[in-house]
């Protein structure tokens, strides 16, 4: 029976080297005082909404007061996911 034929390897040859590339860091100084701001005026909103009994801050909207506060807290977990 014929032998088949030997194929001959490439030599190893590395892949060219990488140098490396400086990360890119962004300034985020902004988003822990944004994201305190957002939680503190969500809470200051149900708390005055609460405490002058439907008054305020804004009599129209009734009861959606605290949806409008806690629309607040949530964009300040919102934010927080931008802070590294």
């Amino acid at each position: 029976m014929p032998k088949s034929r030997i194929r001959k390897k490439d030599d190893y040859t590395p892949p060219p080297t990488r140098t490396p590339q400086a990360i890119k860091l962004t300034n985020r100084n902004w988003v822990a005082p944004v994201m305190l701001a957002f939680f503190l005026v969500g809470l200051a909103w149900i708390v005055v909404f609460y405490l002058s009994e439907t008054q305020l801050p804004i009599e129209t909207l009734g009861n959606w007061n605290i949806v409008v506060g806690f629309g607040f807290i949530a964009a300040g977990f919102g934010v927080s996911t931008q802070w590294k």
